[in-house]
């Protein structure tokens, strides 16, 4: 398994995105530490950086980064 990218939502149930999160393989909360839906929308790893996924967790993606090959 490997890297996923997670979207949060401006409110619960709701249908519009505040930002993306990534989510290390096997986890349930973000990098950052934020509780997400894991049944929300999601992207594979390999759209960080792309249009697709903006607006993206600051925070995250420093992560992201410092562990991905």
């Amino acid at each position: 398994m490997e890297y996923r990218i997670v979207a949060e939502m401006a409110e619960s149930g709701g249908s519009t995105l505040k930002e993306w999160h990534m989510v290390r393989p096997d986890a349930d909360v973000a990098m950052c530490g934020r509780e997400l839906d894991m049944a929300e929308k999601s992207l594979p790893s390999d759209a960080w950086g792309t249009a697709r996924a903006r607006p993206f967790c600051h925070t995250c993606g420093a992560l992201f980064l410092r562990e991905a090959p």
